[in-house]
């Protein structure tokens, strides 16, 4: 398996820290409004990254933040009038829905900046202490040119950055030693949230944050660190000045980044006019087609939204279910159950669709032609299964199917939900069935409502049902 890595600027064979574990630290959103689009693309692209690792049979430990304290959440807080703790919680909240919805599993942990402040102090004051930063009136900045290989993710030279371009300048920069020295810690301000630390009653900067969560949940030296390309400098740059400095170590062995999404051709922005929510698209489009959408371009090439393009790929999804629910249709009225000795060498046939998935899985994630290898397979599904099939065959395709869709998180077996007055009806009927002392029957429908996802409670004050 090889994987495209920033620092090196080439694919490489993929050889993790402990054999047969992946430690993985995705960079979350900042919780201050709705995800938009942009925000979903590495959601996506490194939930898919995990699910072929675990198909591959990896154990990962999948770790992505959520940034709980910012400038823009205590903005937004200001505004409305009530704490920035309400705001960020109101949209992790929201967050977690949108991520359902894209079917992003969650993270083995999400950890919140808030709760992890103990570890920024104790690594802020570890830099201190070996050199690598310093306190000046109450602020903690880093040492930028103390870190020799600082520019080695973004090759940057730090003269350039000097000179022009996009600098490190934060606030206070009178203070600092050098301009490109970059806050660790900071002073509250009049209405801000603020921890204690040694320094003064503030919180920290932004860099050090996922540098403190990583090593808590991660340890000292993870395989792959990923998040939008956007993210390279400074923060990733810095969290590996902060990681290596404070940990003598190499801190992450391998750095994925996704590229930009594009808006009809521009870049989204709200002065454009063409910003977008996931909450948004979730009113036009099930969040399925999203996925499939993003997945239909190699996540490090730029990609373009537009209504057309979404169109198309609910076409393609619908395409790939359809193939599914008839294997189920045929399956209802299959009159053999056991594969004939030609549906198991038209079975073997089908392998050859899972080698080409593989393949290009293991070409640095290429979900665009992992994608195609699902439409041959489609394609092969539709020529060689009938209402001849057998059950076995029908129900060994769909497995084959729903296995590679999975890995992309796409969901083709779609289980049909009842409606009220349908599990009512299967309610009503049962009770009667128990009268007449048909517990067979009772049973049977018990049954039903249970491959729908209803389960049946019996109270005193009669049956009470829930969803799974």
């Amino acid at each position: 398996m090889k994987l495209f890595n920033t620092l090196t600027r080439k694919k490489e064979e993929f050889v993790p820290v402990e054999e047969g574990k992946v430690k993985m630290y995705v960079c979350g959103p900042t919780v201050y409004n709705f995800i938009h689009i942009g925000n979903a693309r590495p959601m996506i692209v490194f939930d898919t990254v995990r699910r072929y690792f675990e198909y591959k049979g990896f154990d990962v430990n999948y770790v992505s933040n959520f940034t709980d304290v910012d400038d823009k959440i205590i903005k937004k807080a200001i505004e409305e009038g009530v704490s920035a703790d309400e705001i960020s919680k109101r949209y992790i909240k929201e967050c977690k829905k949108d991520m359902e919805g894209m079917n992003v599993k969650p993270a083995t942990k999400h950890p919140l900046a808030t709760e992890e402040i103990c570890g920024m102090v104790e690594m802020i004051g570890s830099l201190i202490e070996k050199g690598y930063a310093y306190e000046k009136n109450g602020t903690v900045y880093f040492r930028t040119r103390s870190f020799k290989d600082y520019g080695k993710l973004s090759h940057k030279n730090l003269d350039d950055l000097r000179t022009g371009e996009r600098s490190l300048l934060v606030t206070g920069e009178d203070e600092k030693e050098d301009p490109l020295d970059f806050v660790l810690w900071k002073p509250k301000k009049e209405g801000e949230p603020a921890w204690d630390s040694p320094w003064s009653d503030g919180r920290p900067g932004w860099h050090i944050e996922c540098s403190v969560m990583s090593r808590k949940y991660l340890g000292e030296q993870i395989d792959i660190h990923a998040g939008g390309e956007d993210l390279v400098f400074p923060h990733h740059e810095n969290e590996i000045a902060q990681s290596e400095a404070a940990n003598g170590k190499e801190f992450a062995k391998y750095w994925m980044h996704n590229a930009f999404l594009n808006i009809d051709n521009h870049k989204m922005s709200k002065s454009l006019g063409n910003f977008r929510t996931v909450r948004e698209i979730s009113e036009q489009y099930d969040l399925q087609v999203l996925r499939f959408f993003m997945l239909s371009a190699h996540y490090r090439s730029p990609l373009n939204f537009s209504a057309d393009l979404m169109e198309a790929s609910r076409n393609g999804l619908e395409r790939i279910v359809n193939a599914a629910g008839n294997l189920k249709f045929l399956m209802g009225s299959a009159k053999s159950e056991e594969m004939t000795a030609q549906e198991r060498e038209a079975f073997a046939g089908s392998e050859e669709f899972v080698k080409g998935f593989e393949a290009a899985m293991d070409d640095d994630f290429n979900t665009a032609d992992a994608v195609a290898a699902v439409f041959e397979l489609v394609k092969y599904i539709n020529t060689t299964a009938d209402a001849h099939s057998s059950r076995a065959y029908l129900q060994a395709l769909l497995s084959r199917l729903v296995k590679l869709t999975d890995v992309l998180g796409l969901i083709v077996d779609k289980k049909e939900d009842m409606l009220e007055e349908e599990i009512e009806k299967l309610i009503a009927e049962r009770q009667a069935a128990r009268k007449e002392k048909n517990f067979a029957r009772a049973d049977e429908i018990r049954g039903t409502l249970l491959e729908k996802g209803i389960i049946l409670e019996d109270t005193r004050e009669g049956v009470k049902w829930k969803k799974a």
